[in-house]
């Protein structure tokens, strides 16, 4: 037990002292570590404070580099506001003796304008003392005239003022006819001369249409076969095609009634057919009215394709194109919508060529401005702007669709093309033959031309000549002179043209003639 003990005791006094050696020697490493890191420390503040005093002395030679440039440059600067200083003190009294001088002249001219004026004010009391006397006199002159002519001077003025207002406005009335026929020849020359050019190697026929078509037939035995057994043939015939169908006692004729002339055409091929088949029934008019439907459509797009090829225009769209060959069976006023364009289109082309314009350009926009006539829906605008939004819907070129919208006013122009478009478009409509009037507003129209030309003083007669395009008027040679005659004739015409809308001119002629009658008894 005691063995045992000794040995516990033994061990344990190993390992205490085992501790204690190894704790004083991490002691030992730890003073030493301790010792190097204190030397290694002030090796580093040594070399610090040797960088820091490297840094200052650049740093210090740095600042008194800058001192010494900024130094120089203030000096520079004072110098040149020293010279500028110097330079405007010199100019000042350069300006300094020139404003002497100046004044020193202005004194001397104003000394001599006090003197004129001192001329001046006694002259002019010498003109008041003349004006004075001459008054005097004129007043015994005008007395000694109004004693002499029984006249006082107003009456004497107021006659004087009476006769030269009359030679006046004689004079006046002759010298504005001659200048404005000087004006329209010098003004307007050029412009007939390409507006005559262009109608003149413009040449069409023009087809007068209405509503209306006739068919021919060899003999009246067809026109039973036509209206069928209770009439159930022309009724099927009718529902077909949309139009009328008149038969009556008209020999050898049948006619076809409708405001659509595609219909009428329709109408018309189709009874051909019928005839020349010799079987018409309502199944059979109802094939061959779809057949001659087809038909028309493909000749519609043929006249279209057509007339393009014929004027040369390029890239036109199929739609276009297709509404262009149904102008073929549409009229304006009488006149072939399609003949009327075509005409508008080479007019447009001529004017535009002579006044250095594109003419292509201008012969595709004289083509389509009335396009939107054809239009198949029920309009609710003004034809010209459907026909600028259908072309505007393809494409077309901004001056085309400019001058389509405009050629009516109903936009505002903003090509050089659309004024030739509407010049040309209102010279086809215009021309004498090209379309029909109503009876009835012409004749009122001419009507109204001569209780116009009548309501003027010294008119005895007048007559509308030449379709509305002439108006001779008959006056009294005692009332109206010959001067006053030119004057009448312009007064007349400028009234026309103030009251009156009409196609072309119309040209006034004043005739007055001196008759002596006498009798032998």
């Amino acid at each position: 037990m005691g063995t045992t003990l000794y040995i516990i005791i033994a061990g344990i006094a190993g390992v205490v002292i085992g501790f204690i050696i190894s704790r004083l020697t991490q002691k030992s490493n730890v003073e030493k570590a301790l010792k190097e890191a204190e030397d290694k420390a002030s090796m580093l503040v040594r070399e610090a404070e040797i960088n820091a005093e490297n840094i200052k002395k650049d740093k210090m030679l740095e600042a008194k580099e800058h001192y010494l440039k900024k130094k120089a440059e203030f000096e520079d600067d004072v110098n040149r506001r020293k010279n500028q200083l110097v330079n405007n003190e010199n100019k000042l009294k350069q300006r300094e003796q020139t404003v002497s001088k100046e004044l020193e002249q202005y004194k001397r001219k104003q000394a001599e304008i006090d003197k004129l004026k001192e001329n001046l004010n006694a002259q002019l009391e010498v003109l008041a003392k003349r004006k004075e006397d001459l008054e005097k006199v004129r007043e015994q002159q005008v007395n000694i005239l109004e004693k002499a002519a029984n006249l006082t001077a107003d009456e004497a003025r107021e006659q004087l003022i009476e006769t030269l207002k009359d030679e006046a406005e004689t004079k006046a009335s002759s010298l504005i006819k001659d200048i404005m026929e000087e004006a329209k020849l010098s003004a307007t020359k050029e412009a007939k001369k390409i507006v005559i050019s262009t109608i003149q190697r413009t040449a069409t026929e023009h087809a007068v249409e209405n509503c209306v078509s006739i068919f021919n037939i060899e003999s009246d035995d067809i026109k039973g076969k036509i209206i069928g057994r209770e009439g159930r043939n022309i009724r099927a015939l009718e529902a077909a095609t949309g139009v009328e169908i008149i038969v009556d006692d008209t020999p050898e004729a049948i006619i076809i009634s409708g405001f659509d002339p595609v219909r009428r055409e329709i109408a018309r091929l189709s009874l051909h057919r019928l005839v020349q088949d010799g079987r018409i029934h309502p199944a059979r008019i109802e094939e061959i009215v779809n057949k001659t439907t087809k038909n028309i459509e493909e000749e519609i797009v043929e006249i279209g394709e057509r007339t393009v090829i014929d004027l040369g225009i390029h890239g036109l769209h199929p739609e276009l194109i297709k509404m262009v060959g149904r102008m073929r069976f549409r009229s304006s006023y009488g006149q072939n919508l399609l003949q009327h364009s075509r005409e508008v289109a080479n007019m447009c082309a001529t004017m535009a060529s002579e006044l250095g314009l594109n003419a292509k350009l201008a012969k595709r926009a004289g083509l389509l401005h009335d396009i939107g006539k054809v239009w198949p829906e029920e309009p609710e605008q003004p034809h010209a702007i459907i026909g600028m939004e259908f072309a505007k819907k393809f494409k077309e070129h901004p001056d085309v669709l400019n001058a389509i919208g405009a050629h009516h006013d109903e936009i505002e122009m903003t090509s050089l093309i659309s004024p030739i478009v509407q010049a040309c478009d209102a010279i086809s409509g215009a021309r004498p033959g090209a379309r029909r009037e109503i009876m009835d507003s012409y004749i009122k129209r001419l009507k109204e031309l001569e209780e116009l030309a009548m309501a003027f003083d010294g008119v005895n007669k007048c007559y509308a000549i030449q379709a509305g395009r002439e108006l001779r008027v008959m006056v009294d040679a005692e009332n109206v002179t010959d001067q006053k005659a030119g004057q009448l004739s312009f007064d007349i015409s400028q009234k026309i043209e103030k009251d009156m809308q009409y196609p072309g001119q119309i040209k006034v002629t004043v005739i007055r003639e001196m008759r002596s009658v006498s009798y032998a008894k």
